[in-house]
């Protein structure tokens, strides 16, 4: 199946459509100037001409594309690289994971690198998007205003205490393009960053942090509403004290990330999250760095080798660095965890980083006049066919 042009009509016809209010059996969608222009029943469907049609087998879902707001590289790229055909090669390598929009996200580092790859990258999304790719929504500044006590793969000898003239260089170098950041809000300086996020419309998220229960809270009462990673690099729960997961756990204010490969958070704890956040409360992420969709080997991860191996990356002394998950699999593997829906997941998966965003009038669901990211899975929830923008992105070909 060719790629179609950018203004070539398409009319999908037959598979199982997930729209934002129902699922419709053997339906259609027509996309117009990468736009959904209209969903519908294929037994009522009135007008053909002009769209160039492709048939799908009945089996077929046709979901919204996924939305990642936590991930720094693929196939051998990450943001931190700083190039254009970094994140050419990123945006190209996404949607075969049914990825279809993300926030390019960066890692602690020194101050010029950082300034390298946010001016990279708000470039980037300024003059170089083009549809039938995976779109980058803005950046995800993750550190260096962390807690070196949970680095993580954060390289700590780079990490600061929040300090506002600093982030407000680079959001003025990023063109405004910084949409979250996350932060530890018990360090000097924390809730007055977070404060100052909130009342510029960027998202303020809890990670790499060793705060108390109370402080997550009062970081709420400042602003906050985005946790980084659920369970990794924070203060963990405790009987006496709930530390950053109770928090997150109990606090409906707090979206929470998942990172589900089952090696992260073990497939326990991820039901536990979904038992007490249900899919309105979390977001799926890969949090994967530039070795996936590679081999095993040797990689970079913020200036530190990091070794890949039977679908793990760790650092020297075995932390784990990114992962090397698709999106596609987070997918299937939180419903073998959970035993949650289809539907449940394109909350996780699409929605609610679209709410989160801010942008769920142009994204997240299959509904007329919004962009048309549309995800086709087979029976085995595999990731089948990918648009991006109306634009045919990936085509898994049979073999």
């Amino acid at each position: 199946m060719n790629v179609t042009a950018k203004d070539d009509p398409v009319l999908l016809i037959g598979p199982q459509i997930y729209s934002d209010h129902d699922i419709i059996e053997n339906g259609y969608i027509k996309i117009k100037n990468q736009q959904i222009e209209e969903v519908g029943s294929a037994a009522n469907l009135l007008n053909k001409e002009g769209y160039r049609i492709v048939k799908l087998p009945s089996e077929y879902k046709a979901i919204p594309g996924f939305i990642d707001v936590h991930i720094h590289g693929v196939n051998g790229a990450d943001t931190m690289d700083a190039t254009t055909e970094a994140l050419d090669t990123i945006v190209s390598a996404l949607p075969k994971e049914g990825t279809t929009a993300f926030l390019a996200t960066t890692i602690t580092q020194e101050n010029n690198q950082i300034e390298s790859a946010i001016i990279n990258a708000a470039n980037y999304i300024s003059s170089e998007q083009a549809p039938g790719k995976s779109e980058i929504l803005g950046i995800h500044l993750e550190g260096p205003f962390v807690n070196a006590k949970r680095a993580g793969a954060q390289p700590s000898q780079y990490i600061i205490d929040p300090d506002l003239e600093v982030f407000k260089k680079w959001q003025r170098l990023a063109n405004g393009w910084i949409k979250l950041v996350t932060l530890a809000p018990e360090r000097p300086g924390g809730m007055e960053m977070i404060q100052y996020l909130t009342d510029h419309d960027v998202i303020a998220s809890i990670g790499h942090t060793d705060a108390s229960y109370s402080e997550v809270i009062a970081a709420v009462a400042m602003g906050a509403n985005h946790v980084t990673h659920l369970f990794n690099q924070m203060r963990g729960l405790h009987h006496r004290e709930p530390g950053v997961a109770g928090a997150a756990l109990l606090e409906e204010k707090l979206m929470a990330e998942l990172i589900v490969d089952g090696i992260h958070v073990r497939p326990e704890m991820v039901r536990l999250a979904y038992k007490l956040k249900g899919k309105a409360g979390l977001i799926l992420i890969t949090d994967s760095m530039r070795a996936k969709c590679l081999k095993n080997g040797q990689y970079d991860l913020g200036g530190q080798d990091v070794t890949v191996k039977d679908g793990k990356a760790v650092l020297k002394d075995g932390t784990l660095a990114g992962s090397i998950l698709k999106l596609g699999h987070a997918v299937k593997n939180i419903i073998d965890f959970t035993g949650c829906s289809l539907e449940d997941v394109i909350e996780m998966a699409s929605v609610n980083p679209a709410k989160q965003l801010d942008i769920f009038h142009r994204k997240g669901s299959i509904a007329a006049g919004k962009d048309a990211d549309i995800v086709l899975l087979n029976e085995n929830l595999d990731v089948k066919m990918t648009y991006c923008r109306g634009v045919e992105a990936f085509v898994k070909e049979d073999n």
